[in-house]
């Protein structure tokens, strides 16, 4: 059994954090920690946990401490990187929800962010758990977490760009979120009555996610160009993603197919569909679902998850699974029907 400190577990990731300590049978206790939140009961702060989740106090994040075994940090970027060393010093696992850690080189991460990493010595060392193709967890305590946007594309193009690099001419996604994915952040241009009825790009050209993409494609073909475009969904939650690999020939449906199933056909959060899927088959799940289309000199493909779940908390909850060793799922299908009606 293990204790489990969730750190920035006061907003819409770290609710569901919460909800799948909760239901797992290998933690004993968790205690959440945050800032403006702190001082505050849970259930003041979470109504809807009441009978289902004990009630405990919020504690401030400036009295963490050594005292559990596995940290999941779900803060704005810039802010892991202050407290994960002494923890990791410690021996102690970090999965950080956030985007301190998951780009590979302290330069790359300035570019993209405007800060001065403080930690680059542990960008090297970390997992990027993309959970369906990392690898090798017995390696590192520190688990960065891939973002929403990147779980959806990835997933959609691992197996396109491993097996038929060289066919590939240049990658792009379109991309749809939900409201939710920009947190619990007061902003006029993020209220429903200001998306309602109303679709939108944003960070045309430059999403920071664009380089995270990007960077782990290229560690399967160096050559590959890609780009990303994102837009707003006026609902709470969810990611629609289409992704179109433009190849130097036509490729077979069913050689396709064949490769996506060799890819994901062990693994418990992938559906593979016959037809592209829809955003409501997986909000309140960790499912990834995919469908895969051959057009001509087109490889195009759709996938849909939840971005608090599989892009976020869902994902973080594998991981840590995989950092054990257990069953990817444990804690996490159980709280299936739950989470749909949440």
């Amino acid at each position: 059994m293990i204790s489990v400190g969730i750190i920035g577990g006061s907003g819409y990731t770290g609710k569901y954090i919460v909800k799948f300590c909760n239901e797992h049978p290998n933690v004993s206790e968790f205690y959440i920690y945050a800032n403006n939140s702190a001082g505050q009961s849970i259930h003041n702060v979470f109504p809807d946990l009441v009978g289902e989740v004990e009630n405990q106090t919020i504690k401030s994040v400036t009295t963490l401490d050594l005292s559990h075994d596995v940290y999941f940090f779900a803060l704005p970027h810039g802010e892991s990187f202050k407290y994960a060393p002494m923890l990791l010093k410690a021996n102690k696992k970090v999965i950080d929800l956030g985007a301190d850690f998951r780009l590979d080189n302290a330069d790359s991460f300035k570019k993209t962010y405007g800060l001065v990493h403080t930690s680059p010595e542990y960008l090297n060392s970390k997992i990027y758990g993309l959970a369906e193709i990392a690898e090798n967890y017995n390696q590192t305590n520190l688990i960065a977490n891939p973002g929403c946007y990147p779980t959806a594309a990835l997933l959609s193009s691992i197996p396109i760009v491993k097996y038929l690099g060289e066919n590939i001419q240049s990658i792009s996604t379109v991309s749809y979120s939900g409201l939710s994915g920009a947190g619990k952040k007061a902003s006029t241009d993020l209220l429903f009555t200001e998306n309602y009825n109303s679709v939108k790009a944003y960070n045309v050209g430059s999403h920071r996610h664009e380089v995270e993409i990007e960077q782990e494609l290229k560690k399967y073909n160096s050559k590959v160009e890609y780009s990303l475009t994102t837009h707003l969904l006026p609902v709470f939650s969810g990611i629609y993603s289409t992704t179109i690999i433009h190849t130097d020939k036509a490729f077979q449906q069913d050689d396709v197919d064949e490769l996506f199933s060799k890819s994901y056909n062990e693994k418990s959060f992938i559906r593979l569909r016959q037809t592209p899927p829809e955003l409501k088959w997986v909000i309140g799940t960790n499912y990834c679902d995919l469908n895969v289309t051959c057009a001509k000199n087109k490889i195009i493909v759709t996938a849909a998850i939840d971005n608090l779940i599989k892009g976020a908390s869902g994902q973080a909850m594998q991981n840590m699974n995989k950092l054990y060793g257990w069953d990817e799922s444990l804690g996490i299908k159980s709280n299936k029907e739950q989470l749909t009606n949440a």
